[in-house]
């Protein structure tokens, strides 16, 4: 099993798992997911509500993958701007997967209301500061285009940001209909959603192969076969099975949570917050009044392995938080790396297998993972009942 994360973890400390009643398997499932993560939870919470039978399997524990390091930002723009996107994809694809990821912070917030217990789920608006001089005329055009296709967004110039916030950046983007959300808790009211509608959940149950017959699917576990007339893989980072995932080299990401702030008038309406350089720093506040910051990714396919390093970086990453707020005095409490993954063209991957119609992918690859792993489950959705989507061709596995 690939080593995902590492260092304290704040979500952990805000979520006690139960465990699942035991039961015995269905002989055939509608539908099988593999992965317990955020994308396996969003797709069965999705599924749930379509009455299909579904049996989530997952290796270890579900929400013990990447969920517990995700800093849990929910914004409909993307690492790849939507006037960058248009250049790559062309205009009409570009917005329709805008306004899909808008729409999947809508449908985020639909799942946060039907969980069993709170998630934490908070619409925010987003601040997306120019780094430097030269990415003001980007920003610009961002704004621009955002605004031509009714996106909701503002133009601050250094003037309005400096009016807001104790520092002072050339220009920013207001973006509106963002969210913050505790993306364990909501992973697990997800999963919990769609186990109380009749999901069985097999935990410790490594998949060890995937077959597609014309009638069914069947799965080599550690744990039996199972059978199931369709599967939905959601294995994250973790190598696939039976097929290739474009995608770049893996990242590493840090992340750091404070001590509770007393008082946090110095940060504008609870904002969340990045930036145009990449890598970008992000950050964002917990119910608990915590700033939770991530960034410094670097290219590398397996956690650093020098805690000398590895503290380096964390070191860097309090210093760009204190330069932002000088006249505060930050205590820090948590600090994780993790990995995560990229596709070639910063998009996710999710679709059908190119060549075992009952085999499906979710890989909600990128920074804005949650985001895409909201749109995938709906597209999977639509292509389990044989409807079309608009997005199949801009995130299928060949494209």
């Amino acid at each position: 099993m690939m080593k995902l994360h590492t260092g304290s973890l704040y979500w952990e400390s805000t979520f006690t798992k139960e465990g699942f009643v035991k039961v015995n398997r269905q002989d055939v499932y509608d539908v099988a997911i593999v992965g317990g993560g955020m994308s396996g939870a969003l797709t069965s919470y999705v599924l749930a509500n379509e009455g299909y039978s579904i049996a989530l399997i997952e290796q270890e524990e579900v929400g013990g993958g990447s969920t517990s390091a995700n800093t849990g930002l929910l914004q409909f723009s993307n690492d790849i701007m939507l006037h960058e996107l248009m250049e790559q994809i062309g205009e009409e694809k570009a917005v329709e997967f805008y306004r899909s990821c808008k729409i999947a912070m809508e449908n985020l917030k639909d799942v946060a209301e039907h969980a069993p217990f709170d998630v934490q789920f908070h619409t925010r608006e987003s601040l997306y500061y120019a780094s430097t001089e030269e990415d003001v005329a980007r920003l610009r055009k961002e704004f621009e285009a955002l605004r031509k296709y009714g996106f909701p967004v503002e133009f601050w110039e250094r003037e309005d940001i400096e009016a807001h916030f104790p520092f002072s950046q050339p220009a920013a983007i207001v973006t509106a209909g963002d969210a913050e959300v505790n993306p364990l808790r909501l992973c697990m009211g997800a999963i919990h959603y769609a186990y109380e509608k009749g999901m069985d959940i097999f935990e410790h149950t490594e998949v060890l192969g995937i077959r597609d017959t014309e009638e069914r699917v069947l799965i080599k576990t550690t744990n039996g076969d199972f059978q199931a007339k369709s599967v939905v893989v959601t294995t994250g980072y973790e190598p696939t099975l039976d097929t290739k995932i474009p995608q770049k080299d893996l990242k590493v990401t840090y992340a750091i949570a404070t001590q509770p702030i007393d008082d946090l008038s110095f940060w504008h309406e609870r904002m969340m917050i990045w930036e145009t350089k990449r890598p970008y720093l992000y950050m964002r506040l917990t119910d608990e009044n915590r700033i939770v910051a991530g960034g410094l990714d670097q290219d590398m396919d397996t956690l650093p392995s020098s805690q000398e390093e590895i503290d380096k970086k964390f070191a860097q990453l309090k210093q760009e938080l204190q330069v932002l707020f000088p006249n505060q005095k930050l205590d820090f409490e948590y600090e994780w790396t993790a990995l995560f993954g990229e596709s070639t063209d910063e998009l996710p991957v999710i679709g059908r297998h190119p060549v075992e119609p009952n085999i499906y992918y979710l890989i909600g690859l990128g920074g804005n993972g949650t985001v895409y792993s909201m749109l995938g489950a709906y597209l999977l959705r639509d292509e389990l009942a044989g409807k079309s989507n608009p997005n199949e061709p801009i995130v299928e596995i060949e494209r």
